[in-house]
Parts: structure tokens; sequence; C-alpha cells
């Protein structure tokens, strides 16, 4: 079926322009101030309200499957991606079996062949067993397999082991995304050690648990030439470092989530929909994550989606697991409290979720123009909804936005020119 989008707003070279875009599957074929009616099988007239923008890219999902359907499933994940306006994810290796040989990544991959609803990349890992430690996984091969290599939710803990990772991965031109945490500074702690967990009682983390790993791995990424991602920063210290490593022309590039521009540890709650890794910081690293935001030292905006059962986040701040949901609330979260505010334009924010994902870690699409795979969201910035997590279609419900008034809501996702959402 050929399709029509009329009169939409249309990001194209950083800026949006009104203009018509016709499409037959899997490619976009026309883009034109006014294309003829008569050439699709169907028309969506979008009143010059609507905003037609290439999908958005997570780089950092957990969809659970192999080995914790009941926490999410690859068909229940992608689905809630692809409602939101997501067209490709990057899965984390947190899995049983864990993949780090192609044996066990074929379990997942067999998975995502038969019930993906969009797009979906996973990692493999860096260490054995994603230990975090032991020995290096065989990188050669699963190179052609993986989007690139990471030990998400723990951190490599010695510096040789980095060392000869980051060694083979340059070798061969692949990326590391590195969960940085030095596991010898925890202390047993599970929210930020600021203010409220003093006056609470709780056990802290320390920022430095964090950056420290950063500022390692950035002197690795600079010794061996290896193109360097970190995960989910959360503190000031983290986008210091990482703003100083680009300067010195490291190959480095960094996410962060909604959440950690969004909330700090004033806006904790006796709640597990409160308790992530890493844990939410002071308003003054909130702060310089919105600023490094601005200045492009943060490159990505990614959610670390990570759903459990409702009786694993049913536990307080102490007991809960580490991890909320974010794939359904990302956009509007991030338009309302940031965009409609003032504080990040429109331009930068799909910049962050659409096309940095993409460049980074070479996923196809990213731009409305003739000849590219028409992969495509549809965004009512109008529409105001409140978040109701018993209505999302990811199995996870735990989101510290619950009840919250949002704007921004996604009306279409198109993969390869095809239907997979629509609320129109």
């Amino acid at each position: 079926m050929s399709l029509l989008i009329k009169n939409a707003l249309v990001f194209m070279g950083g800026r949006f322009e009104k203009s018509d875009v016709y499409i037959d599957a899997p490619f976009i074929r026309t883009v034109s101030p006014s294309i003829p009616s008569n050439r699709a099988d169907r028309i969506i007239d979008c009143k010059d309200k609507y905003f037609l923008i290439p999908g958005f890219a997570d780089v950092h999902v957990h969809l659970r499957e192999p080995g914790f359907f009941y926490k999410e499933t690859i068909k229940s994940g992608t689905a809630a991606a692809a409602k939101a306006g997501y067209t490709a994810v990057c899965t984390m290796p947190n899995l049983d079996p864990v993949p780090d040989c192609p044996e066990n990544l074929k379990a997942q991959t067999d998975i995502i062949k038969k019930d993906a609803a969009i797009d979906v990349f996973p990692f493999g890992t860096i260490t054995k067993g994603r230990k975090g430690k032991g020995e290096c996984v065989d990188f050669s091969s699963l190179k052609s397999k993986v989007i690139g290599f990471s030990d998400d939710g723990t951190g490599v803990q010695s510096e040789e082991l980095m060392l000869e990772a980051m060694k083979k991965c340059a070798e061969l031109g692949c990326i590391i995304s590195a969960h940085c945490e030095d596991n010898g500074l925890l202390r047993g702690g599970y929210i930020h050690d600021g203010e409220y967990c003093k006056a609470h009682g709780h056990r802290g983390i320390c920022s430095e648990s964090e950056w420290k790993q950063i500022e390692r791995d950035c002197a690795l990424a600079e010794k061996t030439g290896c193109r360097y991602h970190v995960c989910h920063i959360s503190t000031k210290e983290s986008v210091d470092i990482i703003r100083k490593a680009k300067a010195r022309g490291i190959k480095v590039t960094c996410e962060t989530a909604p959440h950690y521009l969004t909330l700090c540890d004033e806006d904790l709650k006796e709640d597990g929909a409160f308790k992530m890794n890493p844990p939410l910081r002071s308003r003054e690293d909130m702060q310089a994550l919105i600023e490094g935001v601005r200045d492009g030292t943060i490159d990505v905006i990614a959610t670390d989606h990570a759903p459990h059962s409702v009786e694993e986040k049913s536990k307080g701040l102490e007991k809960s697991a580490m991890g909320i949901v974010g794939l359904e609330t990302a956009f509007p979260v991030l338009y309302t409290k940031l965009v409609k505010t003032g504080a990040v334009t429109l331009e930068r924010l799909v910049e962050m979720m659409s096309i940095k994902p993409r460049e980074i870690f070479g996923i196809e699409g990213g731009e409305i123009k003739e000849g590219s795979p028409a992969d495509l969201c549809l965004l009512d910035l109008e529409r105001e909804w409140t978040v109701d997590p018993d209505k999302f279609l990811s199995k996870g419900r735990a989101t510290p936005y619950k009840g919250e008034r949002l704007n921004g809501k996604n009306l279409l996702t198109l993969l390869r020119g095809e239907i997979v959402y629509e609320a129109l």
C-alpha cells in the first residue's frame, strides 16, 4: 500500500518544514510541498499540526527475553516501543543465556525474528557470563551479529581487562557501550548519597562509583583508539570528564535517560518506582546534564527501559529491584518538561532521539528524503494525556511519572513504509 502524508511539519536538514511525503513501501519516494492526492492508496492529512520525524531509536533497552519473560517479552517490549514512535531498539545482554557467544545469542535472535514489531539490534557482552571480570568474549565471533558490546548492569572492574577489550574492539572496528560502576565504591548503597538519603536513613551510592570508571575508560579509549560509548550518565563529574575527553579528540560518546534530566533526589518517594541504577542524583547533577544536552556533550537520550514484575517493584526504595520502564513516556516527558519550558529545543530533542543514535551505532534511517527507508513517526504535540501504567503495552508498570499530565502523543509508526502502530 502506498501512503501520502499531506500538510505535515517534516523534520529535514535539522529543522521543520511544511511538506507532503509520498511513501511506497519500503521507501520514501517523494518529498515535496505539494504532491497530487491521486498517487496514493491512502492519504493522511496532518492539517499543518502534526510533526513527521524519523522514527526514534533507543540504544539502551531491556526486553528480558530469553530468560525473564515474566518481566517483559520481545513481543510486548517492541509493541510498547512502536506505540511510542520507536522503529529501532538495541537490547542489553542481561539475559539467560547470556549472549557471550554465537550459540547463546541465537536464543535471542530467534525470538526477535519471530516476535519483534520493530527492528531489534542485540548487544553482545564484553566478558564471559557478563561478570565484569574474568575473561573477554571472542569479539570476532560476535562482531557481525551484534550492534556492539556491553556488560550493562555490571561495570568492567579490571583496568587490564577493559584495556584488552578496547584493543580488540578497536582492531575490529566495534563499539563498547559501557555501564560504568566501581563495585568497590558501592558499599551496599541503593539510592544517591545525598540529602534525601541522609534524612531518611538510607544507604547511598556515591557519584564517584560512576565517574571514576568513566575517567579510567576515557584514558583507555585515548590509548587504544576504541570507539567508546558511555551508558546512562547521571553525574556532573561524568559530563565534565566526557566534555574534556571530546575536546582532546577521544572517540567517546554518551547517553543519559529522561529521568536523569527531569527528576532528582529531591523528588524521591518511598516507592520502588523511583529506584534505578544509576540512581536519581542531585539537582546540581540534573542541571549539569541538561547543560550537557544543550552543548552537545551528551549525544543521545536512551530510556534504559528496565521492566520488572509488580512484586519486584513493590518493596520500597531499599528492597525493590533496580529499574523503571521508559519507552512509552520518554518523548512526552522530555517534550513537556524540557521543550515546553524552553530548556531544550524540539529540534535538539529529535536529533538526540532519532538521528544521533543511528549515526553512532550505524543504524539505517534517520533522514526524511527520497530513497530513504520509511521509518517514521507522526507526533501530535498538542495532545494532553495522563500517565496510566495500567494502559502500557509493556509488561512493566513501574514509572515515577504515574498520574502526571503530559503533552505529546505518537499517532503513527511506520517501519519501512508498513504501519506498525496507529492511533489516528
